[in-house]
């Protein structure tokens, strides 16, 4: 993947979230803003060395099948319940050992409008409609998530990689939501042509 490539997938991936930020912190009770995003080559047993062990996760993911397949998936730290819950509702869910289903319906809700925000992007960016499959649910530390992330790819061959982080501040407390997506080599090039047309159509 080249330098342009990676500027324009992230540029595509920043904007739909930063309008999908703008969006919550309409609904929420706390402010959502776009903390960072980085655009990597990476095979799927380099993303979990390069993660690391970490924590357990919680996770709500897509697949996009098709001509141009690709994951996109978000990932909620369960230990932030608390916080999520009174940043998005306005009040508490109690944290337990083992989220109940009121909590997991709530990272539901939330992983689908940050993910189909992401996905709506690039149905813009290439003039065509993705149809994702239905949400899935995955708890698990670094490899477990992107085994599941991998699932439509060859985990050793290297795919684009894009992670977006995204904060939630409410009161004094921030709390941090990863979105990370793996597309494949079709879809990056269908976003570099779809960039230079339109270069060549402004000239």
């Amino acid at each position: 993947m080249d330098v342009k490539a990676c500027q324009m997938l992230e540029r595509i991936a920043v904007s739909s979230l930063e309008k999908c930020a703008a969006k919550l912190t309409r609904i929420s009770a706390g402010k959502w803003s776009v903390a960072g995003a980085r655009v990597v080559w990476r095979s799927m047993e380099e993303a979990v060395i390069e993660r690391g062990k970490g924590g357990a996760g919680e996770a709500v993911y897509f697949e996009v099948k098709g001509e141009h397949p690709f994951t996109s998936m978000a990932v909620f730290s369960p230990a932030d319940i608390e916080a999520i819950s009174h940043g998005f509702l306005g009040f508490s869910f109690s944290k337990l050992t083992k989220l109940n289903k009121a909590q997991e319906l709530l990272l539901s809700e939330l992983g689908n409008i940050i993910l189909n925000s992401f996905i709506s992007a690039f149905s813009n960016a290439l003039n065509r409609s993705f149809l994702p499959s239905a949400p899935k649910s995955v708890r698990g530390e670094a490899k477990a998530l992107l085994e599941a992330l991998w699932t439509s790819f060859e985990p050793n061959r290297r795919q684009g990689l894009v992670t977006v982080t995204m904060d939630l501040r409410c009161q004094d407390k921030v709390t941090r939501v990863e979105v990370i997506s793996v597309l494949s080599e079709s879809l990056e090039r269908e976003v570099m042509n779809a960039a230079s047309s339109a270069v060549n159509r402004a000239g």
